[in-house]
């Protein structure tokens, strides 16, 4: 096998899982992406975690209830009817 085509396959396949990490390909519909860490108004600090991208609904978030968290495996909790 030539020595660039295999060093071509190698590049490829290193780089198949952060393309292909949440199918969103930066569209804001559809997919995840992570939420750094950070400081809320009143002081809590929320640690980064991955969330659902905002697409105007609530059906689809992790933490609505019929849905599982895929990354911590915990069932919603949250009434989608409510704000």
């Amino acid at each position: 096998m030539n020595v660039r085509i295999l060093v071509s396959l190698l590049a490829l396949a290193a780089a198949a899982p952060a393309l292909a990490k949440d199918g969103s390909h930066g569209s804001s519909s559809g997919g995840s992406h992570h939420v750094n860490g950070h400081i809320t108004k009143d002081g809590t600090y929320v640690q980064g975690h991955q969330a659902t991208n905002p697409n105007g609904t609530k059906l689809d978030n992790w933490s609505t209830k019929g849905n599982t968290n895929p990354t911590t495996g915990k069932e919603g909790t949250k009434d989608p009817s409510k704000p």
